[in-house]
């Protein structure tokens, strides 16, 4: 297959399969939620479930992993593999700077929003970011991520701690309060 990915399980781990669970169960909450609110709402919810899918989908399947075998495979073919690092920080610089103006963007447009949908928001901001930094592969923040806190990963806690964000965000709007 591709230098570097073959397809398979990208983490076999306990760890692995609970994060891919509560993927699920924040889609089929956010899909619960397309059903109970208004057009707008649907919508949202909607396309909030469709992530939340297709993230708990790449957890295991490791679709970064093969973007990044991708992008060094092109790398050594076309001659710039010696500029991988400035390449990296680039791609890592960029993505921090998109998420900067959008973070920014979304505050202005979420302030108007119910409460529910700005955590659900922040919750996929997290683990959108928390992705596509990991695809760049860049090494010296891998090894900080995949660092050990209270006897867990580090890499772990802040995707778990996004996909907690979404739920909370989802489940407030099932709340008997707010129905």
């Amino acid at each position: 297959m591709i230098d570097g990915w073959t397809p398979g399980i990208g983490d076999p781990t306990w760890g692995g399969w609970v994060t891919v669970v509560f993927y699920l169960v924040a889609a089929c909450v956010c899909a619960s939620n397309a059903r109970r609110t208004n057009r707008n709402g649907a919508r949202f919810w909607t396309i909030l479930a469709l992530s939340m899918l297709a993230l708990g989908i790449n957890k295991q399947l490791d679709l970064q992993s093969l973007f990044t075998a991708v992008m060094r495979d092109n790398a050594v073919h076309y001659g710039w593999f010696g500029k991988r690092r400035e390449l990296q920080l680039a791609f890592v610089s960029v993505i921090a700077g998109l998420g900067l103006v959008l973070a920014i963007l979304s505050a202005f447009y979420l302030r108007t929003l119910q409460r529910n949908i700005r955590a659900a928001m922040v919750g996929l901001y997290l683990i959108s970011t928390y992705v596509i930094i990991r695809a760049a592969s860049f090494h010296h923040i891998d090894r900080l991520i995949d660092g050990e806190i209270l006897r867990g990963r580090w890499s772990s806690m802040i995707e778990l701690g996004g996909i907690a964000v979404v739920l909370i965000g989802a489940l407030d709007v099932q709340r008997p309060s707010n129905n």
